[in-house]
C-alpha cells in the first residue's frame, strides 16, 4: 500500500492517475492494481519486490511525494485494537485500510455487534468506491450499510452511531457524497 501526498487530484481523476502511474513504472517488475483518491492522499495498491521499492517511489514522484509505504500482511490483532485502527484509518480518509481493520474485528464479533461493525465496514467500502469515482456504487453500498445499522443507536467505541446513520441518510436522500469522521 502506497500513499502519495495529494495536492491536486479528485476522485474523478482516479482512473487517469491509475493509468499514468502504470505508464510511469512501465518495464519494472511491479503491479499497480488500484488507485483511490482522498483529499490527503493518492492511495495505490502495489505489488513490488522490496529491492525495487525505492525506484518505484522515484518514478511516481510526478504524481506526489511519498507519504507512507506499507506492507500489508494478515496478522492476529485484538478486536479493540482493530476497531481503534479502523476508526483512525477512516478519520484519515484511508477507507480501504479502515474496511480491512474493521473486517478483522467483525470476524471476532457476535450477534448485534457483528451487524453494527458490518454496517461500519460497508460505509468504509462505500467511500472506497467514492475515491475511485464510482458514486452510484458508493450510494448503493451506503444503502446496504443503513440496512445493517437501522436498529442500532448510541455509542460504539467512541463512534456516535446515530450521527453516522444521519450522515448516511443525508447522502442517500441528497444523492451527494461527502467525507466525514467517526
Amino acid at each position: 500500500m502506497l500513499h502519495l501526498k495529494n495536492s491536486r487530484y479528485l476522485p474523478k481523476d482516479a482512473n487517469t492517475v491509475l493509468i499514468n502511474s502504470r505508464d510511469l513504472i512501465y518495464g519494472m517488475t511491479a503491479i499497480i492494481r488500484d488507485c483511490r483518491i482522498s483529499s490527503k492522499f493518492v492511495e495505490l495498491d502495489i505489488s513490488v519486490h522490496k529491492n525495487n521499492l525505492e525506484l518505484l517511489l522515484e518514478k511516481l514522484t510526478s504524481i506526489g511525494k511519498t507519504d507512507n509505504a506499507r506492507l500489508i500482511v494478515e496478522e492476529e490483532i485484538e478486536k479493540g485494537q482493530l476497531v481503534e485502527d479502523g476508526i483512525s484509518y477512516f478519520n484519515n480518509e484511508r477507507f480501504w485500510e479502515s474496511h480491512e481493520s474493521l473486517e478483522g474485528a467483525w470476524k471476532q464479533s457476535k450477534g448485534s455487534e457483528k451487524d453494527l461493525i458490518q454496517g461500519l465496514i460497508l460505509i468504509a467500502a462505500a467511500l472506497v468506491h467514492y475515491q475511485k469515482n464510482e458514486d452510484e456504487i458508493c450510494l448503493s453500498v451506503l444503502g446496504r450499510a443503513l440496512d445493517k445499522l437501522h436498529d442500532k443507536s448510541g455509542q460504539y467505541c467512541k463512534i456516535n452511531v446515530d450521527d453516522v446513520k444521519q450522515k448516511v441518510i443525508e447522502m442517500l436522500d441528497k444523492k451527494t457524497i461527502f467525507i466525514f469522521t467517526f
